[in-house]
């Protein structure tokens, strides 16, 4: 026997289940039997792509057992079970659990909705020490000569050795604390107790859960279930268990084709976004069956990537039982219900939207982001997930707007959909490019999220209406009349915009007179098809080099810095006013929180500048 010390934040988290941060204590049951129902699943599954395994995949099944007199409860299953080096990563360290991330969102948190969490990080395993002493783990692998056996109080210690006579699968035994009704803490050997618990949260398992021989589930594939035999909380219970989110779903979808090709699906969506979400390794949410037989956990080749929130099975009746991804990413089968589920997806958003407002806007608070992705990768459903974004715009300091209700808004005779790009959206309302648009009441999308700097790029339109970006380009907002003004103040300052140009000829591509400036000296805008200093950032932020991106400055021939500094040049100043242009320039990046070239000859410039004023 070896004694192994847990990971101090597993000891944490161990401390934490034991003082009973869940608000109700019957879910512990309710995670041992799902986790019973994974091993079974895994099972199954490696029996149809290893022939050589030698198991007994006749009767699988999970057993509870109760002992009042020894006050333990076990729940044992003969699934695929663990090796000891699975027992000491899984358990042992919770290295895959994001412990340490959970314990900081638990800080976060109000302690009444901890219990939210827990499911989320796949730690249901350590709820068992809210109801128990101590608990027992007896697991064997198939390919494994010995079991192993792991128990510990949930102190700072776990005990792990080998055992020869371990049978196939895992069991756990729970060693109970004494019932407290004070403490809301049951007699969890009670029979009744055990089948309302079961029937509550795991009736829709696939597999036999059997209490002294008797089977307690109904064991009924929900989405084979006629919809109006299904209750809203069997649903919840169900995509509880299949996502390990604590919370219930926020919308059910449900899909059934028949014909030459069947096949039935229910899917979720969901009330908070998968911690997930936006990692390098982020699943996707949906399993693939065969006639109720599980096949695979997180299929690719039904879902696309940016709709990876989206948790559900799928239920195909003429696929094979040994398909593999290889296979499946050809199967044309597979790519029409993929067509045809994303298109169900995206419709269910569009009617939580016209219909549930409230419900439509924390399902984009939450997963928006990922939404968005759609728009660079999904061409043939672009439209629809326009149709289905929401943005902040300039219409409201809180409410979000669609691009149907921005254009319901356009101003009469505007041609474009304009927004703008940014860090966030102080930075975006405080840049200088938004002046004349705020000062001629045009509305500007606002787009803070990483993943806008992309798709603005690639979607040229929206209901015939072209995307134009306030800082890049010529953005025509004037009158005629203002144009005749304008093109005369142009010949006017030609010269020095000429002489502007070469001084700057390093950092910048242009220098002319901007119409979109009202009340600031100067702003750098990029061409038309540049890409914005923000997304350059973010290539290289990944490692990625680009060449020297060259802008446009653009003056404000009202402002009284510019009038001034066309007439020092009109009057034959134009040695001393070498360090006014780079001034000018350096200003205008600053004022869109752009990076300058050499900070510290821009602060000599200004200081020499402000010495001359005593």
């Amino acid at each position: 026997m070896e004694t192994l010390e847990f990971q101090s934040e597993a000891r944490q988290l161990l401390q934490l289940m034991i003082h009973s941060i869940y608000s109700n204590k019957d879910t512990f049951l309710r995670e041992l039997v799902s986790n019973a129902s994974d091993a079974l699943d895994k099972l199954r599954l490696e029996s149809f792509r290893d022939k050589d395994m030698q198991v007994d995949v006749d009767d699988l099944h999970i057993v509870i057992e109760s002992d009042p007199a020894e006050r333990t409860l076990t729940v044992r299953d003969n699934g695929i079970g663990m090796t000891r080096e699975d027992v000491v990563r899984l358990i042992g360290t919770i290295a895959k659990s994001g412990t340490a991330e959970f314990l900081h969102k638990l800080k976060e948190q109000q302690s009444s909705s901890a219990s939210d969490l827990i499911g989320q990080f796949g730690i249901g395993f350590y709820s068992s020490f809210m109801v128990a002493d101590k608990v027992t783990l007896v697991t064997k692998f198939p390919h494994a000569e010995k079991g192993v056996r792991w128990e510990s109080t949930g102190e700072s210690t776990y005990t792990i050795e080998d055992v020869d006579d371990a049978p196939q699968g895992t069991s756990v035994t729970l060693h109970l604390k004494p019932s407290d009704d004070e403490d809301k803490l049951p007699d969890y050997t009670e029979p009744a107790k055990i089948r309302e618990i079961v029937k509550r949260y795991s009736d829709f398992i696939t597999w036999p859960v059997r209490l002294g021989g008797e089977e307690i589930n109904s064991r009924k594939a929900l989405w084979a279930r006629p919809a109006s035999e299904v209750t809203e909380e069997e649903y919840a219970e169900f995509y509880r268990h299949i996502s390990h989110d604590w919370n219930a779903p926020l919308e059910t979808i449900r899909m059934q084709a028949e014909g030459t090709f069947e096949y039935q699906a229910l899917l979720f969506l969901p009330a908070q976004a998968p911690l997930d979400l936006f990692m390098r390794d982020s699943k996707r949410g949906v399993q693939l069956y065969v006639k109720r037989v599980f096949i695979m956990e997180d299929c690719a080749e039904l879902m696309p990537e940016y709709l990876r929130f989206v948790k559900g099975v799928v239920d195909a009746a003429d696929l094979s039982l040994n398909v593999s991804r290889e296979i499946l990413q050809q199967d044309r089968q597979i790519q029409l219900m993929r067509r045809r589920l994303v298109k169900k997806v995206l419709s269910s958003i569009k009617a939580l939207q016209s219909s549930r407002a409230d419900d439509y806007a924390k399902l984009w608070r939450e997963v928006g982001a990922a939404i968005k992705e759609g728009l660079l990768s999904d061409f043939d459903n672009r439209d629809a997930i326009l149709e289905i974004c929401s943005f902040a715009s300039t219409h409201s300091e809180d409410a979000l707007t669609t691009l149907a209700d921005y254009v319901s808004r356009m101003k009469e005779g505007q041609e474009h959909i304009y927004y703008m790009t940014g860090d966030s959206r102080s930075a975006v309302e405080h840049s200088p490019h938004m002046e004349a648009l705020r000062a001629k009441g045009f509305e500007v999308l606002i787009l803070t999220d990483p993943i806008d700097e992309m798709w603005v790029d690639s979607v040229p339109s929206f209901d015939g209406k072209p995307f134009q970006s306030v800082a890049k380009g010529q953005v025509d907002l004037e009158t005629d009349e203002e144009k005749s003004a304008n093109e005369a103040k142009a010949a006017e300052f030609a010269d020095l915009l000429t002489w502007m140009g070469e001084q700057l000829a390093e950092d910048v591509k242009e220098v002319r007179l901007s119409s979109r400036l009202t009340t600031s000296p100067a702003c750098v805008v990029g061409d038309a098809h540049d890409i914005t200093p923000t997304l350059e950032k973010m290539y290289k932020a990944m490692g990625q080099e680009l060449p020297k991106i060259k802008r446009i400055l653009e003056l404000n021939p009202a402002h009284p810095l510019v009038e001034g500094l066309h007439k020092a040049f009109a009057d034959g100043e134009r040695d001393s006013l070498a360090g006014t242009a780079e001034l000018i320039h350096g200003l205008a990046l600053l004022a869109e929180g752009g990076e300058l070239a050499d900070p510290s000859r821009f602060v000599k410039l200004v200081a020499d500048r402000l010495q001359r004023t005593f």
